[in-house]
């Protein structure tokens, strides 16, 4: 698992690590731009408002989201990443942290649109994800959503055969979504999952 050194080591080339693997339609990011295409899409739904982005990284969705004229704010633990995400949007809220640890008083005072995670939620735990998704609950607007694109699975045999077919490159400390014990385990039933392709899908909770 990286901490906010590997992080920082590893901005400048993100998006060109990324690209590739999606291009490929290898694990771990096969999926990753129509992720985040379905992700802008859905909170174009609303014509403008208030967004929150934790683990946004070098800004690639936000950035976009922000040219459009959405408030924006956004935690993440590298400043690396912080520093190339301010460039392409000096006005926005942006905020160094350790996510697992909390969130800032300033978030935990504020309501927000759309509450947007990509490829973050990972790094919990089980638990620490269902604490964590009912805390973002807690912040949306009437009618608010949190939106997760990341790495998940509907189903354990999904994941499980992922796993076998990617075997030499997977990340046993990562923690990915399986939505079907998720959905099991989360107090509040308005979730759902849009599988996306075979490592990735987005999980929507409605307030």
């Amino acid at each position: 698992m990286l901490d906010n050194k590997g992080f920082d080591l590893w901005a400048n080339g993100y998006d060109k690590s990324v690209n590739l693997s999606d291009e490929e339609n290898t694990y771990p990011f096969a999926g990753y731009k129509e992720v985040l295409n379905k992700i802008y899409g859905i909170v174009h739904e609303k014509s403008n408002g208030t967004i929150l982005d934790i683990g946004f990284g070098t800004g690639v969705l936000t950035q976009k989201l922000y040219n459009d004229g959405y408030i924006i704010y956004g935690i993440d633990f590298s400043e690396k990443m912080i520093e190339i995400a301010r460039s392409k949007m000096p006005k926005a809220v942006l905020l160094q942290q350790d996510f697992s640890k909390g969130l800032p008083d300033i978030i935990l005072d504020k309501k927000f649109d759309f509450i947007i995670c990509t490829y973050a939620i990972h790094h919990l735990s089980n638990h620490e994800k269902l604490s964590f998704i009912n805390l973002l609950k807690n912040l949306l607007t009437q009618n608010g959503k949190v939106l997760i694109g990341d790495i998940a699975f509907e189903t354990r045999d999904e994941m499980l055969s992922c796993q076998y077919s990617f075997r030499d490159d997977w990340d046993d400390d990562e923690v990915y979504i399986v939505f079907d014990e998720l959905r099991k385990s989360f107090e509040h039933r308005n979730i759902e999952f849009q599988k996306i392709s075979f490592c990735a899908g987005i999980i929507t909770v409605n307030n």
